[in-house]
């Protein structure tokens, strides 16, 4: 063998090749850390798709107010009425904020008829840093307010403006808190002080790089990158990279104890990971990209993002980490260094250890166990209707404390809960009349205007009459702003914009002007987009488990080994959720989901849950092909299981640190996954799938049987190990 391997110095150079690729990549990519959002944007009227209503209505916007806008309202509050005094400062505070750059002009001061409040409407340029905008405006209003007064900066931008700075977390915290709880599970698994920092050190490569890439990408606009994908992308490649350096990491333990030199070792590592490694990555990646079939823009950028990160995850367990052990050797293993011992069988490994243990257990009533195992995890799904996906109110998506959500709630206790936030109506001109008195009709409308050419403010009020006159009794009504044949109407609503009665609203008035008027604006942007996500939902889940069940087919050969896999990740995942319901609504007291927490948490529990199928799997297959399939499920529980529970550790410990971003979608997701990866781990992969297959023996492998199964009696175990 000796002889027909590379010089030394050969074998020597092409890792230290591959480390210094790594590194220099690595180093570019690393300083587009805190540079995201230089080309992100959360932004949700951009995510919908260009033949929703919502997004028809954005599109004309511009033609009828100039420059595209995000609405800020301005609201100001005190305990006792406010005096001239006090309106004047605040006056003159509002007119001040006109000379900011990306404020797009102000209105007058508008006050309470309680006398208790007042408001200003802040049109903020769209292009502009609307975060750092709005937090200067705060910065600016709460300096020049008289005492006793509370000023809020509310309406689209002031969320935005929240959300933003919820994001800006994932650069630093998110990662610190992934990164520390993977190096203190990577301490207590291998026990070595070294290895930890190898892996971690992949990791952290592969995340460097998949950024650099999706940055780039995104800047030349081929997908759009969002807070929400950032900190899903984060964690997915620092988990993902972590569990396939895990595998790698055992298998090249167990090569060294059968073989002399490292070379032979890395070799044999390579060649027992890299089918497993690609399979597990394939089939995720394969997961992710049917979200490009979505119609909701942030669903579509989710797949390639996360797809790319895969691919960098799976490059670096399997060119940088290998490197990296064969620069290093035995050593990166102290001081529990692995032992070349010719003498040691395969039996060594494969009977000795708490999974090969459980396995003795698992053949002595199979049945039993997969039945209690099942019945366990049905028990749990039963409460999975009980999630309440249907969609939340944007100022709920910020936990914690929010200056827009304080402002919205000021706004709606002194004003119509929809000022400053109104719903966009674009019909023909000669339909104005009409559209105009069903909108009066509807009860949850306060007021509506008509953009006019010649209003001092740009819009007239409409009463049931039609278009009340500005000016002296007698005077012409001011013409309304025609744009090819269409004028604008902005209806205020009653209640606030993000409520599920101005949603019921709007839902209304689409209902009765059905072919006559678009409706548009910040409540038919969020009915537009729940609607598209449980569109996508219904869609994209079955597509998922179809191609899943495709590649583990031809990855197993049987057609029921996957169809078995398929269910139990299934139930697995209904049993996350039914906990899940539990916690949100009992324990959290949420207010509910988005429709895409569900969708995000299958794809993930789904495609990552293949991969420890696939871990398990693949190995099983390896020794069933040798030994039997019953003696092969046992020999591959007892290899594979302190891999698999690792990795189920590590991946539920960087999903759970998305939850120290104060966004009520991530924290979903972060129970969600972690919750059902340590489920999958614990009870799915170490007794269901081992119990059930074990039960069926050659049958598990139908329509194909294994040659060292023999002819046995399906029913008659074979001897175990």
């Amino acid at each position: 063998m000796a002889s027909s391997s590379p010089p030394r110095f050969v074998r020597l150079l092409v890792p230290l090749l591959l480390i210094l690729v790594w590194f220099t990549a690595a180093g570019i990519g690393g300083p587009y850390f805190g540079r995201v959002e230089e080309v992100s944007t959360n932004d949700q009227a951009t995510f919908l798709p260009t033949s929703a209503d919502a997004t028809r209505v954005a599109a004309r916007l511009p033609d009828f107010l100039g420059d595209r806008t995000i609405p800020g309202i301005a609201v100001f509050t005190a305990e006792e009425p406010l005096t001239q005094e006090a309106l004047g400062t605040l006056r003159e505070a509002v007119a001040a904020l006109g000379e900011l750059e990306a404020v797009e002009g102000v209105s007058p001061l508008i006050p309470s008829e309680d006398g208790l409040a007042a408001q200003a409407f802040l049109p903020i340029n769209a292009d502009s840093d609307i975060a750092e905008v709005v937090a200067e405006v705060r910065g600016e209003l709460r300096a020049a307010v008289p005492t006793g007064v509370t000023a809020h900066v509310t309406g689209p931008a002031g969320f935005t403006g929240d959300l933003t700075a919820a994001f800006g977390g994932i650069d630093g915290l998110l990662l610190l808190v992934a990164l520390g709880a993977v190096l203190v599970i990577l301490l207590a698994v291998y026990r070595s002080v070294l290895l930890p920092v190898v892996v971690l050190l992949t990791s952290l490569f592969a995340l460097c790089v998949a950024l650099l890439v999706n940055w780039w990408l995104a800047k030349w606009g081929v997908f759009t990158l969002t807070g929400q994908t950032q900190g899903i992308l984060f964690i997915l490649v620092i988990g993902a990279a972590t569990d396939y350096s895990l595998l790698y990491t055992a298998r090249y333990a167990e090569e060294l104890r059968r073989h002399a030199d490292r070379y032979g070792a890395t070799l044999a590592a390579l060649r027992g990971s890299l089918e497993p490694v690609l399979a597990s990555g394939g089939t995720v990646i394969a997961g992710l990209l049917c979200l490009l079939l979505s119609d909701l823009g942030s669903n579509q950028s989710l797949g390639p993002v996360a797809a790319v990160g895969i691919v960098f995850s799976m490059l670096a367990a399997l060119t940088l980490l290998p490197a990296l052990l064969y620069v290093l050797g035995r050593s990166a293993y102290w001081p529990q260094r692995p032992v070349y011992d010719p003498s040691r069988t395969d039996e060594a490994q494969t009977a000795t250890g708490i999974y090969a243990r459980i396995g003795r257990r698992i053949a002595r009533a199979p049945r039993a166990a997969w039945i209690a195992a099942t019945a366990l995890l049905a028990l749990g799904a039963a409460f999975a209707p009980g999630l309440r996906a249907d969609g939340v109110a944007q100022s709920e998506l910020v936990l914690g404390t929010s200056d827009a959500r304080d402002g919205q709630r000021a706004l709606a206790e002194h004003f119509p809960g929809g000022s400053g936030n109104p719903a966009y109506v674009l019909t023909d001109q000669e339909r104005l009349e009409e559209v105009a008195a069903t909108l009066l009709a509807e009860g949850g409308v306060a007021s509506v205007a008509v953009l006019s050419e010649d209003s001092p403010s740009g819009s007239a009020p409409v009463t049931e009459d039609g278009i009340q006159a500005f000016g002296p009794p007698g005077t012409p009504a001011p013409a309304p702003t025609v744009r090819g044949g269409e004028v604008l109407l902005q209806a205020t609503l009653d209640d606030p914009a993000d409520s599920p009665e101005a949603e019921a609203t709007v839902r209304a008035l689409r209902e009765r002007l059905s072919g006559e008027a678009l409706i548009g604006g910040s409540t038919a942007v969020a009915i537009d987009t729940t609607d598209t996500s449980i569109r996508d939902r219904n869609l994209i889940i079955p597509l998922i488990l179809a191609v899943i069940f495709v590649i583990l087919v031809a990855l197993l050969r049987s057609v029921l080994m996957p169809a078995l896999l398929m269910a139990t990740t299934v139930l697995s995942f209904a049993t996350a959720l039914g906990v899940s319901a539990l916690v949100f609504n009992q324990v959290l007291d949420l207010p509910g989901a988005d429709p895409s927490v569900p969708l995000y948490g299958f794809v993930f529990l789904v495609a990552l849950g293949i991969d420890y199928n696939t871990f398990l799997m693949t190995r099983v297959r390896e020794e069933a092909l040798h030994h039997g399939t019953r003696p092969g499920i046992l020999r591959g529980l007892a290899v594979t299981g302190g891999v698999i529970t690792s990795a189920g550790l590590v991946l539920a410990a960087t999903f759970a640190a998305l939850a120290v971003i104060p966004i009520l979608f991530l924290l979903q997701l972060a129970f969600i996954v972690a919750f059902g990866v340590l489920l999958d781990t614990f009870l799915v992969r170490t007794v269901l799938v081992p119990a059930l297959a074990y039960d069926l023996g050659p049958r598990s492998w139908w329509p194909v049987r294994l040659k060292a199964d023999g002819a046995a009696s399906p029913g008659q175990p074979p001897a175990t190990p």
